[in-house]
C-alpha cells in the first residue's frame, strides 16, 4: 500500500504541479484587487477567444440617453458616448484612473433635473460637465461598489451591496442618508452556503487576515510542487554529472534539504491546504450544484456574523412612483419596500428568475412591466400580475422543477437601448442580440476589441478553468473539480508516506 501512495503521489503530483502553481497565483491576484487594480494585460498575448466579439463577455452591460443624438454606453469596457444609433463611440471616462478595473461600470443615470451619476466597481461618480470629467462621490461604505441607481421625489438613491445611499439630487451638495432595510419577516438569520464557501475559501472571511492566511496557502502549495519538480528531476541531474566526473556535493545537500522542507510544509499545513481545496471544489460546476440552494448558519466572529438579511446580497433597485414603493432585487429574491424603508420589505408572490451570480438587467419597460436579466435568462416580469414572460425564447415561463440552480441556455450580462426605442440584449458568449427581428445591430468598434482586460479579470478566468477552454472546448468545467480531487489525493497520500517512511 506504501508503494501505492508513493508512486501516485510522484506521478499525480508531477503532472499537476503547473496546474497547482497556475491556480495559486490566480488565487493571490484575486485576493488582492484594489491593489493590482490599475494592472492591465494586452489581449493580444491571450487566446483569441479573449479578443471582444460582438460585445461579448460582459464588455457592454447597458445605455443611457444623455440627449437626443447622445447615448452613454458602458460595462467591462468602461464608458463611450456614441450617437442615437449606439455608434461612433468616443471614450468618456475623464477623471477615473488608469485600469480597466477602475473603469468597471454597472450602471448609468441621468436625472430629472438632468444630473448624471454613475456607479462603478470603485464607487459612485457623478459628471462636473464644466470641467468634463465624473468626480467620485465619498460614501460611508468599506465596499465601494454601486450596483444600481434610481430617483424618487427629487433624492437620488445609491444601491450597495448591503446598504443603500440617498441625498438630495444636487452634485455639488450631496450628503448622504446610509440606510439598511428592516430583516423580512422570513428571515432565519442564514446564509447561502455558497457564499460561506466563498469567503472561506478566499480567506475572506476573516477580512485581510485571513486573506493573508490563504496568500500563504497559496505560497506553499507554489513551493510544494516546484519541490516536488526539483525532487524528481534532481537524481537523474546528479547522475548524469557523477558520470561525467563532476561534483555533486552541492546538489546533494539541496536535495536533502529540498525533501526535509517538502515534507515540513506539507504535514504543517496540510488541512488548510485540504480547506482551500475543498472549498474550490464547489464554487464551480458541478461540486456548485450541490450547494447551490443550500442555506448555512452564520459562522461566529467572522466577517458574515452580523444580523442585516442583506450582506452583499443587494444587486438592483427601482422606484415605482405610481406604487410610491422601491422594487427592490438581490441574488434571489426581489422585494416590495415601502418609499421610506419604515417597514419590511415583503416578497412578491410571483418572483422571476435571477441566477446565482446575481441580476444583470432590471429595467421598466412599461407600468408594471420589467425587463429582468441574469445567467438564468432574459424575461418579462409583471410583479402586480404574477405573469412572467421568457423574453429571448418568445413564451411563457414555466419554472423548471429540478433540484440545483436554475440553469439555462443563456448568460445575460446586459440591454442597451438606441435612440428610436429598439432594445438589444447581450449575451455573455455570443454578444448582443435585437429584443425584435429585423433591426440592424450596433458594429463594435476596433476601440473596444483593443481595450485590454484587467490582470484581476485575466485571474479569474484562469483560477475557473475558462482560460483553458481554447484547449478543451466545454469540457473545461471539469479541470476544476479533477485538479481539486488530484491534489487532495496528492496531500493525503503525501502525509501518509511521510508518516509511515519518514515519521
Amino acid at each position: 500500500m506504501l508503494s501505492f501512495f508513493r508512486k501516485y503521489h510522484k506521478w499525480l503530483g508531477l503532472f499537476f504541479a503547473v496546474f497547482l502553481i497556475f491556480y495559486s497565483l490566480s488565487g493571490i491576484i484575486l485576493n488582492h484587487r484594489d491593489l493590482l487594480s490599475g494592472v492591465d494585460v494586452n489581449r493580444k498575448v491571450m487566446p483569441d477567444r479573449y479578443t471582444y466579439n460582438n460585445w461579448n463577455m460582459g464588455a457592454l452591460r447597458g445605455s443611457e440617453i444623455i440627449a437626443s443624438d447622445s447615448i452613454l454606453m458602458y460595462g467591462n469596457m468602461g464608458v463611450y458616448l456614441a450617437n442615437d444609433s449606439l455608434e461612433n463611440l468616443r471614450d468618456y471616462t475623464q477623471g477615473l484612473a488608469a485600469g480597466m478595473d477602475n473603469k468597471k461600470v454597472y450602471s448609468i443615470y441621468k436625472s430629472t433635473r438632468g444630473n448624471l451619476y454613475m456607479g462603478t466597481l470603485k464607487g459612485a461618480f457623478y459628471r462636473d460637465f464644466s470641467a468634463n470629467q465624473w468626480v467620485k462621490i465619498i460614501l460611508e461604505t468599506e465596499d465601494e461598489r454601486i450596483v444600481d441607481i434610481t430617483e424618487k421625489d427629487g433624492q437620488i438613491v445609491f444601491l450597495g451591496r448591503s446598504f443603500i445611499f440617498i441625498s438630495k439630487d444636487k452634485p455639488e451638495k450631496l450628503l448622504f442618508e446610509k440606510i439598511l432595510p428592516k430583516n423580512p419577516d422570513y428571515y432565519d438569520d442564514k446564509i447561502g452556503l455558497f457564499k460561506t464557501t466563498w469567503l472561506i475559501h478566499s480567506g475572506e472571511i476573516y477580512g485581510i487576515i485571513g486573506k493573508l492566511l490563504v496568500d500563504l496557502v497559496g505560497v506553499i502549495f507554489i513551493l510544494l510542487s516546484l519541490g516536488g519538480i526539483a525532487y524528481f528531476f534532481m537524481p537523474k541531474k546528479m547522475k548524469k554529472d557523477y558520470k561525467d566526473g563532476k561534483t555533486i556535493k552541492k546538489f546533494k545537500g539541496f536535495h536533502k534539504w529540498n525533501l526535509r522542507w517538502h515534507n515540513r510544509l506539507g504535514y504543517w499545513s496540510i488541512i488548510f491546504l485540504l480547506i482551500t481545496t475543498i472549498t474550490g471544489i464547489f464554487l464551480r460546476p458541478p461540486g456548485l450544484i450541490a450547494i447551490a440552494d443550500a442555506k448555512v448558519g452564520k459562522i461566529p466572529f467572522t466577517k458574515i456574523d452580523n444580523p442585516s438579511a442583506w450582506f452583499d446580497k443587494l444587486r438592483a433597485i427601482h422606484y415605482d412612483s405610481i406604487n410610491q414603493e422601491y422594487i427592490m432585487l438581490t441574488d434571489e429574491y426581489a422585494y416590495a419596500v415601502d418609499h421610506s424603508f419604515k417597514e419590511k420589505p415583503k416578497l412578491f408572490e410571483t418572483q422571476p428568475p435571477i441566477s446565482i451570480m446575481g441580476v444583470n438587467v432590471f429595467k421598466q419597460i412599461e407600468t408594471d412591466t420589467y425587463l429582468v436579466g441574469s445567467f438564468a435568462g432574459l424575461f418579462l416580469w409583471k410583479p402586480n400580475e404574477a405573469y412572467i414572460y421568457n423574453y429571448q425564447y418568445r413564451k411563457d415561463y414555466v419554472k423548471a422543477e429540478t433540484s440545483g440552480p436554475s440553469i439555462q441556455n443563456s448568460s445575460i450580462t446586459g440591454c442597451v437601448q438606441n435612440a428610436k426605442g429598439q432594445g438589444f440584449y447581450i449575451d455573455y458568449d455570443s454578444g448582443i442580440h435585437s429584443i425584435n427581428q429585423g433591426i440592424t445591430l450596433p458594429k463594435m468598434p476596433q476601440i473596444i476589441r483593443q481595450s485590454p482586460i484587467s490582470i484581476w479579470n485575466l485571474g479569474l478566468e484562469v483560477h475557473t478553468g475558462r482560460f483553458f477552454s481554447f484547449l478543451l472546448g466545454g469540457l473545461y468545467i471539469l479541470i476544476v473539480p479533477i485538479v481539486g480531487l488530484a491534489a487532495i489525493f496528492i496531500l493525503i497520500s503525501g502525509f501518509i508516506v511521510w508518516w509511515k517512511k519518514f515519521r
